[in-house]
């Protein structure tokens, strides 16, 4: 059994659609992670494992429980971290932990999460005077000191300086390694890119793409590209008539040609036939930024 899976969600405000048939499952022990521009659907659907929102169609299981009708035995198994969420102003960064502790049996040591998370200096202070970073790793601590089996992360980097990013990837490798099966929200290709087993793509409240970050990658038009300075100059049709290719590119003395793999094995074997020597060869395989824009059907520009 999936440990989170959805089944043909649909959520509508009105007359817009949020969530139009989306499905996907999330295997326990596995990160998850849902990508989409702004306005796609990828809150309302994970509110919807929350058990936050009624869909009107479709079905959602954790663990095999309706979020809905079995919600206070999902918020045992399920820990939350939203967009955005708020708490009493005056409540210090001690008290919101230790209130959150005592609505689980078996709960997490605080003390350890705020260690990792570096709120040491912030256990005395007041919600209302934390800034944005501080409140969201406040929120990521609060979404684990319940010992989840399962934990929704929904933007969870956001506001956070590079380190403090890099950190809080650590933390969620550690909570992945310690068999707790993460979603994860994010605007970031390159958090999606590291820490991922699969992604699905959301755009239009559809499911687009669902597939491996590496999978993903290679779907894309172009997702390879050989810079080199060569001594005999190549013609550009040529190049351009490379299988593949998407683009030709000659800069400060040195040429790029985009396209798949089966383009760079193809340029290979042309300089080769012509005899041409390339200096400073180098092949970069495109990145999820890449995949993404072709996904979403965003300008490559």
């Amino acid at each position: 059994m999936p440990m989170i899976e959805i089944q043909d969600l649909h959520k509508a405000y009105g007359d817009r659609k949020a969530v139009d048939g989306v499905s996907f499952a999330v295997e326990e022990g596995e990160i998850f992670g849902v990508l989409g521009p702004n306005g796609a659907g990828k809150t309302t659907t994970v509110e919807c494992v929350a058990g936050l929102r009624v869909p009107d169609g479709g079905t959602v299981r954790v663990a095999g429980l309706d979020p809905v009708t079995r919600h206070e035995e999902v918020t045992r198994l399920l820990g939350v971290q939203l967009q955005q969420s708020e708490l009493q102003p005056k409540l210090t960064v001690r008290e919101a932990l230790g209130l959150y502790a005592s609505f689980h049996d078996r709960p997490a040591d605080w003390r350890v999460l705020v260690e990792r998370l570096g709120l040491e200096g912030q256990l005395g202070t007041r919600f209302g005077r934390l800034s944005g970073g501080q409140k969201q790793r406040l929120f990521v601590a609060l979404a684990l000191v319940g010992n989840p089996r399962a934990v929704v992360l929904d933007e969870l980097t956001t506001g956070l300086d590079p380190r403090s990013r890099r950190e809080t990837w650590a933390l969620v490798e550690d909570i992945r390694a310690g068999g707790v099966t993460v979603l994860l929200v994010t605007h970031f290709m390159e958090e999606a890119q590291r820490l991922c087993d699969r992604i699905a793509v959301i755009d239009r409240g559809r499911v687009t793409a669902l597939d491996t970050p590496a999978g993903l990658i290679d779907r894309t038009a172009a997702s390879r590209t050989v810079s080199f300075a060569a001594d005999t100059p190549l013609d550009r049709a040529d190049l351009l008539a490379l299988p593949g290719t998407v683009e030709v590119e000659t800069r400060d003395g040195r040429t790029s040609v985009t396209g798949t793999d089966e383009t760079v094995d193809a340029f290979i074997h042309l300089l080769a036939r012509r005899a041409v020597t390339a200096r400073g060869l180098r092949v970069v395989e495109a990145t999820l930024d890449d995949a993404y824009l072709d996904l979403t059907g965003a300008d490559r520009s």
